[in-house]
């Protein structure tokens, strides 16, 4: 007869076994997920599609997501969260804010043109409400990085005084509306402008819209 100690132990390990095992399927399940999401967007990502990617049955991933929509959800906050670290780095730093605005927008252009449907996923694409409310986070997230790098611009004397919130959330639109047509999957067309040359358009555009003095 085994000891009341023993069986608690084997019982402990079969627990950890069970929450690692589940940790792996869920796993699987938001990587395959994602991939099917970067390839074709959402409408690519069926469940039985993304459970065979994954290697398990439909009804797993229900296990996992109580719907398609938290899955979706899921993957987008994973996805978003790598991106705002990036620009969040890119922001980083002892450079003056209008070097590191640069940054920022060409991270944020780099990085969209990199992976073109999956950024399309992440800032246009029609989505569940459950996602739309991640992407707003999203979007105000960014916008609280530039505000922050805004206000420096201003204390530096670099930018004339303005209401950085305000301004930031004007540059988050202005990234993600100049980026919409070349990275829908309807663009039947290339760019107009090279890539480069794109990407340093758009960065003039974002150092103008906070340096340029008011015109009375």
């Amino acid at each position: 007869m085994g000891s009341p100690r023993r069986t608690t132990v084997i019982a402990y390990r079969e627990t950890n076994l069970i929450r690692s095992r589940r940790a792996s399927t869920r796993a699987a399940i938001l990587q395959a997920a994602r991939q099917r999401i970067a390839a074709g967007g959402y409408q690519a990502a069926q469940m039985q599609i993304v459970a065979a990617d994954a290697g398990v049955a439909t009804g797993t991933i229900y296990r996992h997501f109580p719907s398609k929509a938290e899955l979706f959800a899921t993957v987008f906050q994973r996805v978003a969260g790598q991106e705002v670290d990036a620009v969040a780095a890119a922001a980083g730093g002892p450079d003056s804010a209008a070097i590191r605005l640069q940054r920022v927008a060409e991270t944020f252009i780099q990085r969209a043109l990199a992976a073109p449907r999956l950024a399309y996923a992440l800032l246009a694409e029609p989505v569940d409400p459950l996602v739309e409310a991640e992407r707003l986070v999203f979007r105000r997230t960014y916008a609280a990085i530039l505000a922050d790098l805004v206000d420096d611009g201003i204390r530096q004397a670099a930018f004339p005084p303005q209401s950085p919130d305000l301004s930031a959330t004007a540059l988050v639109g202005l990234l993600a509306e100049t980026l919409v047509g070349p990275l829908s999957p309807q663009a039947a067309d290339p760019p107009a402008l090279p890539v480069n040359e794109f990407t340093q358009e758009i960065v003039a555009l974002c150092l103008r819209a906070v340096s340029a003095r008011s015109h009375p």
